[in-house]
């Protein structure tokens, strides 16, 4: 699946908007539009061949809460989409598959319920990531507002197991900061999970998808991208040209 690195721009779901959040916090929220087939449009139209798409109401609920806007994104766009968020049983997988999604990431429920994500591997395989949500060294579940006793290790033995074909590795004291990206950080648990991570959280610059895709070899072979997105700090356009250069 993936032969290169790839770029991928993410869509944060809240209220049927796009928005991001620092830091994963709820309340630190920044709205940057109420049309999410449109964002998905533009994301199409520079080039992206796949979107992450977080319904960040279904995190917290555990249960899905904006299946409309993610079929409004399916309609809206022809390039693959992932989805997450919420996705703690199987019906809620095949919720999310049925309203367009071409592959879904399950992390909560993967550490919570490891018969799910097999059953889900099963039923779709190759269209399953895992989500290894980071906070401080340790593992955050349920939109990340509870702490795991899991270790990543542990978590992505569970990951490797069951068959999962990639895993969304977030650091999330990163997330939506714009500091940029600790790439050795994401190096290391690459060649420790032995299986392809996409990394998250924290892109600034085109030097931080540089950092990373210098580190494909290494098992990184994809980056998120949000708020920089969003803040103008680069295009679309230029981050998919310097993931091939």
């Amino acid at each position: 699946m993936f032969e290169k690195f790839t770029v991928i721009p993410s869509i944060d779901l809240k209220g049927g908007q796009v928005v991001r959040l620092l830091h994963g916090d709820m309340s630190r929220v920044t709205v940057y539009g109420a049309h999410p087939g449109e964002t998905a449009r533009r994301f199409d139209e520079a080039g992206a061949e796949l979107i992450h798409i977080v319904d960040l109401d279904g995190a917290i609920a555990g249960e899905p809460r904006n299946i409309g806007a993610i079929a409004e994104i399916r309609a809206a766009t022809k390039c693959a989409i992932d989805v997450s968020g919420g996705l703690r049983t199987i019906e809620a997988v095949r919720a999310a598959f049925a309203a367009g999604a071409d592959r879904v990431s399950i992390g909560s429920a993967a550490l919570l319920n490891p018969d799910l994500l097999r059953h889900a591997c099963t039923e779709f395989p190759g269209r399953i990531f895992g989500s290894i949500d980071i906070r401080d060294g340790r593992l955050a579940v349920k939109g990340w507002v509870e702490t795991s006793q899991l270790t990543v290790a542990e978590a992505a033995e569970r990951f490797r197991t069951a068959g999962v074909a990639a895993a969304i590795v977030t650091d999330i004291v990163r997330d939506g900061a714009q500091v940029g990206v600790d790439a050795a950080r994401m190096e290391e648990i690459a060649k420790s999970v032995r299986f392809p991570v996409i990394a998250s959280g924290g892109v600034a610059s085109l030097d931080d998808i540089r950092a990373l895709q210098r580190r494909f070899e290494a098992g990184i072979v994809g980056v998120v991208v949000g708020r920089a997105l969003y803040e103008g700090n680069f295009s679309l356009r230029d981050a998919l040209a310097v993931a091939i250069s």
